[in-house]
């Protein structure tokens, strides 16, 4: 026993300190990166892509299942976008609730024959609808197949060489189609997948589809949520890209070249992590196939989203999520240390195993074995304070500078209380949040052990404006 327990200890150190070495290691990256994005936001480009005849069009997919509090805000702000060639797709996936029926009435949809290309599989479309508005908008009504399946439809349905990904419950910014589609138009021969950023929206002031003052939300839920966020996009993807080694583009924003998510067959539908999946999967066809290509960020296109607000939803969210990093990693171990796969292979798929995946069992072990040891007389309480105290100041330092980045490059938080929030949420993230995280990973784990499948629940508030 008292050697397990040293063991364990030993361990824990040693994989603290080596995800913090990772961590310092990509802040260099991060910093270089929103260097380079605000030095680029000067340049005048913004009205040649909209007046040029050589902008590619763009059909953005928005699958909806039960979506009645939330879809018009989110149509409305896709309506809203300065770009000067695309088309709104919504997918009604077997909804129970009006989400059809509000759309056909807001929007004057008419029913036409459906004429789909079967390059993909996906349930049956029973309907499909469009019409109504200058924007060209498409409603497809199928039968139940989840998230995945419904993009499968979307996809094959579509008219645009490119497809901008978003979720029901989401409002972009009036110019992140064009933002988004920056570096296509700079690099179109290379560039087939970009992902965009994605922070929350509760309690910000919502005017006709549109953010129009972020602020930082009214419950803790949701304010942890708002660094959060701001540490996974502004620092860890920023920073990944700059690697070459982008290995997610988020499904709540992403934008990909259609043609290449057909050739690899569209969404994975036997997953809960579809973004993750494809992303990796990407990756790996083309690397295989020894053509260039990039899958890059873009960090100034900000998709607005609902963050959960109770702790039953995000609980389920989180099981979610580890539960589709893990079928990702398992479907995908072959690229795992492999030079082939450049990156992605060598870098970015061994820290998703070994510091996201295994991250939760590693800090459980501690939390176990830290007491034992001191009962024991194994370890002195000494270490395991100043192990804890450590622990904390590098999480909330690296979660401070990811708030640094925000301010110095968006500013998007007016208010000084909205800062004084947001300082607030940094330091005590560390203290109880992450925690709370990572018992949620830890059932996302069992949920694997026992093979559980599905999405479970996701309880909707709508974005409401403060």
């Amino acid at each position: 026993m008292r050697t397990a327990v040293e063991v364990v200890g030993i361990m824990s150190v040693a994989y603290a300190a080596a995800i913090n070495v990772c961590y310092l290691l990509l802040w260099p990256l991060a910093r270089r990166g929103m260097k380079k994005t605000i030095r680029r936001r000067g340049w005048a480009w913004h009205q040649e892509a909209l007046s040029s005849p050589l902008t590619p069009g763009v059909s953005v997919l928005v699958p909806a299942f039960n979506e009645e509090s939330v879809i018009l805000d989110s149509v409305a702000s896709l309506l809203g976008q300065r770009y000067p060639v695309f088309e709104i797709v919504i997918v009604d996936d077997g909804s129970t609730d009006t989400t059809a029926a509000r759309m056909i009435e807001a929007h004057g949809l008419h029913q036409v024959e459906p004429a789909p290309r079967h390059l993909l599989q996906y349930e049956p479309v029973r309907e499909l609808y469009r019409g109504g508005s200058p924007i060209d908008i498409t409603l497809v009504r199928k039968d139940n197949g989840g998230r995945a399946d419904a993009l499968n439809a979307g996809l094959d349905l579509a008219r645009h060489p490119y497809v901008c990904v978003t979720d029901a419950d989401s409002i972009l910014d009036p110019d992140a189609l064009t933002v988004m589609m920056r570096p296509v138009q700079e690099d179109p021969e290379r560039v087939i997948g970009v992902g965009g950023t994605v922070r929350v929206a509760n309690s910000s002031r919502v005017e006709a589809g549109r953010v129009v003052e972020p602020r930082m939300p009214v419950g803790h839920l949701a304010r942890f949520q708002v660094v959060e966020y701001l540490r996974a996009f502004l620092y860890g993807r920023v920073a990944w890209d700059a690697l070459g080694a982008l290995f997610i583009v988020s499904g709540a924003f992403g934008l990909f070249r259609r043609d290449v998510v057909e050739e690899v067959g569209g969404y994975w539908v036997d997953t809960v992590g579809e973004d993750l999946e494809l992303t990796v999967r990407m990756h790996r066809h083309m690397r295989e196939q020894g053509r260039p290509y990039r899958i890059t960020f873009a960090a100034d296109p900000v998709c607005w989203t609902e963050a959960p607000a109770d702790m039953a939803t995000l609980g389920s969210q989180r099981r979610r999520w580890h539960r589709g990093l893990w079928e990702s990693l398992w479907r995908h171990r072959s690229m795992l240390l492999r030079r082939r796969y450049g990156a992605v292979g060598m870098l970015a798929l061994p820290y998703c195993l070994v510091f996201e995946f295994a991250s939760p069992l590693m800090e459980a072990a501690a939390w176990i074995a830290f007491p034992i040891g001191i009962g024991l007389g194994v370890i002195d309480v000494e270490i395991v304070f100043a192990y804890i105290v450590v622990a904390w100041l590098f999480g909330t330092v690296i979660t401070l500078i990811a708030c640094g980045l925000e301010e110095r490059g968006y500013r998007n938080y007016r208010r000084s209380r909205d800062l004084g929030r947001m300082f607030v949420a940094a330091v005590f993230e560390n203290m109880w949040f992450r925690q709370l995280v990572d018992i949620y990973r830890l059932q996302g784990v069992w949920d694997i052990a026992r093979r559980r499948d599905g999405w479970g629940t996701m309880k909707r508030r709508g974005i409401e404006s403060a």
